[in-house]
């Protein structure tokens, strides 16, 4: 199946776990998370090129992107690096392809890996940051530290080369806190793009041991939620866009298959959205001076309904809960801006108050 980051961002995915890591994360198990076993070769990359683009639509203004996932792309030796860029290069110079992307280590940066990937029209780099807190990077078996991130984000940037990060919360000896210093530290670097995840305990891990064992204990729903919801808020209001929150549902990440415990959802972004909606709507009552209604309506941008009314409906019942509201009614509203919500009327009494997610508190 072909990943969309929107209708017309299209991501050809080619997987390469575990190849080059120096060392084993507590939470990293790469063959679970990528469902992939040995390293693609470059014909198994072209023939996935060619493949997914047999299926994108061949419309104007489609961009479509080659992306290396597994986390340690530049970890590897460089003649095998070349050899899996090279056909994503040649759909790139060709013009069927807009976009190569890699996801690596802050410690495998360096002037002569930026001038390789360069050469190779690598437009966009990913670094698994995780953390900016060192006793977390430590206990979580990272191998390297908050310095490496600040000296490789600053090297990509000075080739102008896109710079990516991802952050992980939850993780051994992690706070709240301590997320929102990373995240704080992660803005500071002024990335193109971020990633969040909530740390999962996988089968054969490290940290599957420590939770054995009662030496870790990971986030639960809710607690993860509020925090990811903080942190989409703290990225948007820096104008950075998160573009993924929670890890994707595969046959390997689902509560039936590899994960034993942990904040696992498979619409877990929706619920971080949600729960962001949610405080839109009691900010909008707030403003109104409405304590408790039977009807309100709210106007809201076609993309944003279902997060409004919430996930199954969990926004509608907490308003019936705790606002005595037995008709919660969305307009559609085109010309409201994504993430912008407009009251409509409150018992039939109108008003206009509109509330965008910027003016949510941190």
């Amino acid at each position: 199946m072909v990943k969309t980051m929107s209708k017309s961002h299209y991501i050809i995915p080619v997987f390469v776990p575990d190849l080059g890591c120096p060392h084993q994360c507590v939470f990293c198990n790469q063959k679970m998370i990528t469902g992939q076993v040995s390293c693609p070769t470059q014909e198994e990359v072209q023939l996935t090129i060619t493949d997914y683009l047999g299926t994108i639509p061949r419309e104007t203004g489609i961009f479509k992107e080659v992306a290396f996932y597994g986390g340690s792309f530049t970890s590897v030796d460089p003649l095998l690096q070349k050899e899996l860029l090279t056909p994503a290069y040649k759909a790139l110079k060709s013009g069927a392809i807009e976009g190569i992307r890699v996801s690596t280590r802050p410690d495998s940066i360096s002037e002569e890996t930026l001038a390789l990937l360069a050469s190779y029209g690598v437009s966009i780099v990913e670094l698994g940051v995780q953390s900016m807190d060192d006793e977390v990077l430590c206990r979580s078996g990272r191998g390297h530290t908050s310095r490496d991130v600040l000296r490789a984000a600053a090297l990509i940037k000075s080739w102008g080369i896109d710079l990516g990060f991802q952050m992980m919360i939850g993780l051994p000896g992690d706070t709240e806190e301590k997320d929102i210093f990373t995240a704080s530290e992660l803005i500071s670097m002024k990335p193109d793009l971020v990633r969040i995840y909530p740390c999962l305990v996988l089968k054969n891990t490290r940290l599957a041991d420590l939770h054995k064992n009662g030496d870790y204990i990971p986030l639960n729903l809710e607690q993860a939620v509020v925090c990811c919801k903080r942190l989409l808020l703290m990225f948007e209001n820096a104008g950075i866009n998160v573009i993924r929150i929670g890890l994707q549902p595969s046959e390997q990440i689902n509560l039936q298959g590899d994960v034993l415990a942990g904040p696992y959802h498979p619409a877990f972004r929706e619920l971080v959205e949600t729960a962001a909606a949610r405080d839109q709507v009691e900010l909008l009552l707030k403003k109104a001076g409405v304590k408790s209604a039977k009807l309100i309506e709210i106007a809201v941008p076609e993309q944003d309904i279902s997060i409004t009314r919430g996930h199954k409906g969990s926004n509608i019942e907490y308003f019936s809960r705790n606002h005595g509201v037995t008709d919660f009614v969305t307009v559609t509203a085109p010309e409201l801006p994504r993430g912008t919500l407009k009251l409509i009327s409150v018992d039939g009494r109108e008003y206009g108050f509109t509330v965008s997610r910027k003016e949510l508190s941190c």
